[in-house]
Formats: C-alpha cells, structure tokens, sequence
C-alpha cells in the first residue's frame, strides 16, 4: 500500500473512530446572528450551513488568527480539495477544486467579499484586516451564485462596527525579509450608525534572486484601504455601505529554467495593480418575508510586462495594460411559512474591458522564428536580413459583456425529511473587438545571383468584432435526512448542474498576427522541405474563441457530531461528468502565447473529510484530506490523444492538520500561552496534458507560539519548518520548460494589539 493510500484510509477511518463533524452556529438566511462572538450576515444560505446539504469548510476568527490568514492563498489545502498556489504576481489567482480549475481567463470558483461579488479572479489576491468569517462552499454552486461557480464559492465576512467598538493593531516582521502592519478603528456613533475604517501595508523583498543581474525577484509591497458604514434606520431596514482601495506593485517573477535551478532572465518584469471597488448592501426584514439589494462598482486598473522567453537570450517580451469597470446588481427575495422556504432573485451584470497587450519579438527572437527559417534552409534562392532591431506585435481590445439571471430555490421539510430543488436562467453576451497592427520590412538579398538586395516593406493593420451568446439553464436537487442522534447530524445527496461561461482567448491575438506576416513574406516563395507551415487564421472566431464548460454533479455527504459536541466531522463522495472543460495549452513548441481551449469530456471523483475534535478543554485538533482522481475520457487537440490522462494542475491528494494547546496562566497581565502545530501537505500534480511532468505529494510544517495579555498577544512562528523544496507551478515557451520554486523555510514574530470590545 502506498503512502497516499494509507493516508487516504486513515483520513476516513480516524472521523468513523470518533464519530464527529465540524460544526457551527446557525446561520439564517438574511439573519444576523452571534458564532463565538461573531456577528454574520448571510443572504443566500440556509440556516445552518454546516447542516446544509453541500461540503462546507468555515472559518472562524480563532482559526483565522491562528493560522494567520490575511489573504485567500493562505486557505489553500486547509478547505480539502481546495488548492490556490502562490506564484507569479497577485494577478495569477487560479484555484482548483475536485479536478476543475483555471489558470487564465474565467474562474471556476466565485469570490463574495461581504455578500459582494468580484467579477475578475485578477482581482482575487488581495489582503483584508479583520476577517470575522471565511466559508469555502465545495461543489456547483450555479444555481444560486451563478457564473463561474461550477466548482465551489469562497464567501468572506469581515468584522462589523455595530458589534465591536476600539482600535486594533497588528504588525508582523519575518525572514525574507518581509513585513506586515494592518490598523483599524471602529465606532459607534450613534445606536444606528457605526463605521469601521481599517488599512494594512505590507513589504516584501522577495524569496529569490534573478542570476543574470543578482536582484531580488518575486518582490511585493501593497496597501490596502477600507471604509464600511452600517446604518440601521428602522428595525426592519440595514443598509451596509463598503469602499475599499487596493494598490500592488510587485517586482519580477520567480521562474527558472527547468533542471537549471536558478532564475536566469535578462529582461524587466513587474505588475502593478490598483483596485477600486464599492458595494451597498440594503436589507428589509418584514414579518414573513425579506428582501435583500446588492450594488457594487468595482475598477481594475493593471500593468504587466514581461521578459516572456524567462532566459538571458533577446527572444520577446510582453507588456500588458488594461482598465477594466464593472456592475452588478443582485436582488434576493426569501420567505418561509411552516415547513416550506424559498429563494427568488434576479442578477444583473455588465463589465467593460480595454486593453492593450503588445508582444515585441527581440532580435534573437525575430532570428529564431523568422529569419532562420529561411537562410538556414540551402533549398531556398534567398536571404533575409530584418530591417529593425525588433518586431513590435500590437493589440488593441475592447471587450464588453453584460448578463442577465432569473433564480429560484424551494425548500419543504418533512420530519426528518429536508428536499430542495433549484433552477436558474442565466444569459450572457460576450463580444471583442480587436484591432492588430504592425510596421516592419526586411531586406531581401539573392544567393549566388549578382542582384542588389531589394527593401520590402510589410505592414499589416487589421480590425474586427467577434461576439457570442450563451443562454442556459441550470438545476440543482438536494435531498437530505436528520439522524436521530443528541447532536445535530445528518446524510445527504444532491444533483447539480455546473456551469462556466464561454469567451475568446486575447493572448493569442500575437501569434495569430505573427503567422499572418508569415503568410505574406511566403508569398511567391517557392514550397520547400523545411518552411514552416502558416496556420489558417482566416475564421478568428474558430481560433480565438472556446465554448462554455458544463458539468453534472453527484455528492453524498454527511454531517456527524458526538461526544457532547466535541468530536464533528464532514464526510463527501462526489462524481463530476465535465463537457468541453476549459484547459489553457501552448499551441505548438515556438509559441509565444497560451489560449483556453476545450477538452472534449472529463471525469472526476473522489471523497473528503473534515475532523474537528477536542480531546480536552486545553486540546483542540482539525484535520482534512481530499482526494480527486480527475482524469480526460475524449481529448484530442488533432495532434495528441489525451485521453484517460490526468487534468493537469489538479492536485491527486490535499491535506492539513493542526493541534493546539492552550495553558491558561493567572499571573500579573499574562492570560495563556497557546501552541499550535500544523502541516499542509498536496500532491501529486501532473503539469502537461502528456503528464510526462509531475510534482510529487509534498507536505509542509509550521509551528507557532502565542503569549496573550490582556489587551496584547505576542506570537513567534515558522513557515516551512521542515525545508521542504517543491514546485508551485510549471509553463512552457519557446520550447523551453519552467518551473516556479516554492517559498522556503521563514520565521517572524507577530504582535497584536486590541483596544476595544
């Protein structure tokens, strides 16, 4: 038996041995309720949301704190199945879960920060000040949340001004070097009126260095700024107002030649990122029924540019720039009498995208894809020698795209009995227009033929408009059963459908240009062994574009608690069947761009387990383990046949496990020393779609020590304590394979100051 196996047994035979499940407080819909002091507001849960017929991982403020949460990579692997790497920049937020993931363009898993949604998983990676509350819902979620959920939804809460009142301060220093300060001020002003303002800063000079130049690469310093109002006018009516401020700049990225060991690259690279966003939460509570708005405004304003070859050599680089706005509109009406609920909502959304994403080939780039294709074959009477010191490739976008939902969910309980059915309409209009340009000429020299070189001049200059509509219909069924038990348990099953939308590929507008001066300078040429071979690129909308992905999901799960409470456990199996899953793939070995595409049909099944379990008041333990076997049934890009391949970039197995003991101590201002331990551990990833590379199961331990005061808690912590080297993430261009290393061991000391209550 392998050691996977033998963690995948133990995982489920450790929470059937203690008979438990993770639990919470309930959580009414369109309710505010108290979690261990936590003040929550809901909109489209059900009532308890641990009893709810879905796998649910929450997170509240102890576990947040003790795990130093601050940003949604640092929930990844603690959420079974759930997996979101750190690398490259903060624009490079692709999460998978259960075998469905992105690494470009539309997410599988939707961001809700405060009920309000973030449309660009771009604009993901950001850091919040006081989380009260992170729930990470696993599964379809389409019904209810709509686009881009087909795999799970992160929902977000921070802390509320109307319940806490003081000042906060948290300031972290750690190896690297890096640091962290986050300040925050609520109050009270009136019995209805409360703000919260809060920022934090944070500094970080890297992990890695760049060979070719000695700087640091991987660099990272950002503010964050935020401003909730809470209003409460009447006792049926709560208006909740929150405008935050995101600024990034980020230096280089860490990717090094695979086998090479070292970041080799002779080019700038950086992102900058400023991120606006704004939204209004109005809730009416009436006697038996409620109604709930949701307004939001958000603006991304961003800047990459890359050395995209990654090597000391002068091939291309690729520069970036993009403004993007959007709005949603979100009303939910619910109400319940005696033993039926239900949920009705419409959705609206609209988001425009400019964007200007030129790729410069350099003159060892022009060289290699041009130049040499022609004077290095003997076969040809001709030479060529390229007029400028480089080929600037520009692109021009402008990309709208507006929808509209109508959703409903019904809810009747019988006894123990709880059925559940769901349908939402959903309807989308995706359009782009392009325009593509270049200027450029070469000169044409003949061998062995006593004829001056002739100048030919090569322009191209072409504009278009594709567009697209994709309208569908999206089900969910639940059913599921209270045990008979002390503590509140039960089993479930439930059938959904899940659902991403479709779109069209931008980065391989470079390459589509490229293959068209191509076709111009081959013109009259004579056909000969040895010339490239042009693409056919005269319908776009077939090259660029690539459909919506679909799938049917099957999950059986149980919620179990015992012991008095002091033993939970969630327990899920799931079967997914995908149609024209969305991969990101690297047309041919000279590329220089990535486009999504979609793979014929997919499957993938596996189970989870979450334990929480407290031994003795002093001792608290959780542990998770998910396994996803996610493979290809028909894939075949004309080229290769992938079939009965794993997806790549899903992770086969994700684990974590933390054990913490708290000594309370009555001694002048001291009040306990808390320990916690911990280990996350994931793998094996298969990087390509031949899954000739791979990562192998890894696993990380941390290690914290926290001393607390009456109103200040000191903690010293270490990140990586065992060393452990691994990948995070794996690309080809031009060819040539590389890999991004995984953050090394660190320590740092964390201090908290807490003048409130």
């Amino acid at each position: 038996m392998t050691m996977i196996k033998r963690l995948s047994v133990a995982a489920f035979a450790l929470p059937l041995l203690f008979c438990g499940t993770v639990r919470a407080e309930s959580v009414p819909i369109d309710s505010t309720v108290r979690l261990d002091g936590v003040t929550v507001t809901a909109i489209k849960q059900n009532e308890n949301l641990t009893l709810q017929p879905l796998a649910v991982t929450v997170v509240d403020p102890s576990e947040i704190r003790r795990w130093n949460i601050s940003a949604m990579k640092r929930v990844s692997e603690i959420a079974p199945n759930f997996y979101l790497p750190d690398y490259g920049s903060r624009m490079t937020s692709s999460i998978y879960v259960r075998g469905l993931g992105a690494r470009i363009d539309q997410p599988v898993v939707g961001l809700n920060v405060d009920n309000v949604p973030f449309l660009n998983k771009d604009s993901y990676d950001f850091d919040l000040t006081d989380i009260e509350r992170i729930e990470v819902l696993r599964g379809a979620q389409s019904t209810l949340y709509g686009r881009n959920t087909m795999a799970g939804q992160i929902n977000v809460y921070t802390l509320s001004p109307m319940r806490y009142q003081g000042n906060r301060v948290v300031a972290t220093m750690g190896s690297g070097p890096e640091a962290k300060l986050a300040l925050s001020h609520y109050a009270r002003y009136t019995p209805q009126l409360a703000m919260a303002f809060s920022g934090n800063f944070n500094f970080s000079d890297g992990f890695y260095k760049n060979y070719y130049n000695s700087r640091k690469v991987g660099t990272d310093k950002s503010l964050n700024l935020r401003w909730r109002t809470v209003w409460t006018p009447t006792e049926r009516l709560t208006l909740s107002n929150t405008a935050s401020f995101s600024l990034s700049r980020q230096g280089g990225y860490p990717y090094e030649l695979l086998g090479s060991g070292v970041v080799n690259y002779n080019d700038t690279c950086f992102y900058r990122r400023n991120l606006l966003t704004d939204g209004l939460t109005v809730r009416w509570e009436g006697p038996s029924f409620s109604v709930s708005s949701i307004t939001s405004f958000q603006y991304l304003d961003d800047d990459m540019t890359l050395d995209q070859d990654f090597t000391p050599l002068n091939l291309f680089t690729l520069s970036q720039k993009r403004h993007e706005w959007a709005l949603t509109q979100d009303v939910v009406i619910r109400g319940e009498k005696h033993n039926y609920s239900w949920l009705a909502g419409v959705f609206g959304f609209y988001k425009h995208t400019s964007m200007r994403a030129p790729v410069t080939l350099l003159d060892e780039g022009i060289a290699r894809l041009i130049t040499n294709n022609v004077n290095q074959n003997d076969k040809i009477p001709v030479t060529l020698t390229w007029r400028d010191p480089s080929l600037p490739l520009y692109d021009d976008f402008s990309m709208p795209v507006w929808g509209v939902a109508l959703y409903h969910q019904s809810s009747l309980r019988l006894g123990r009995w709880n059925l559940s059915a769901g349908l939402r309409l959903d309807y989308e209009k995706t359009a782009m227009r392009y325009h593509s340009y270049t200027s450029t000429g070469y000169e044409l020299g003949f061998k062995n033929r006593p004829m001056p070189p002739v100048q030919v001049p090569l322009e191209l200059d072409e504009t278009g408009r594709l567009s697209d509509d994709f309208l569908e219909l999206i089900p969910k069924f639940t059913l599921s059963y209270d045990l008979p038990m002390k503590s509140e348990s039960d089993v479930y099953l439930s059938v959904g459908k899940g659902y991403k939308s479709g779109g069209f590929n931008t980065q391989m507008f470079s390459d589509v240009l490229q293959n068209k001066l191509m076709g111009k300078m081959l013109e009259g040429m004579p056909a000969v062994p040895g010339m490239p071979q042009v693409p056919d690129y005269s319908d776009l909308s077939d090259v660029v574009g690539y459909k919506p992905e679909r799938s049917w999901n099957f999950e059986a799960g149980a919620h179990i608690s015992c012991a008095d409470g002091r033993v939970n456990t969630d327990l899920a199996l799931f079967y997914i069947d995908c149609r024209d899953q969305q991969i990101t793939m690297f047309p041919d070995a000279n590329t220089t761009g990535r486009i999504t595409t979609n793979a014929g049909r997919s499957r993938s099944f596996g189970a989870e387990v979450q334990l929480s379990y407290r031994p003795a008041d002093r001792w608290l333990i959780n542990a998770s383990y998910g396994y996803t076997n996610a493979r290809f049934r028909e894939f075949n890009d004309g080229k290769h046949d992938y079939s009965r391949n794993y997806v790549p970039y899903a992770p086969m197995n994700t684990m974590f496990a933390s054990a913490t003991y708290t000594q309370p101590i009555v001694w002048q201002a001291l009040r306990s020393i808390e320990v916690t331990a911990g280990a996350r551990g994931v793998g094996r990833i298969y990087w390509d779609e031949e899954n000739t590379v791979k990562q192998p199961f890894y696993a990380q331990m941390h290690l914290s020590a926290a001393a607390r005061l009456s109103w200040i808690t000191v903690e010293a912590w270490a990140e990586n304590l065992t060393g452990t080297k691994f990948d995070v993430f794996y690309f080809e261009s031009m060819g040539n394979r590389f890999v991004q290393k995984g953050k090394p061991r660190r320590f740092g000391v964390t201090l908290r100051l807490n003048f409130g209550s």
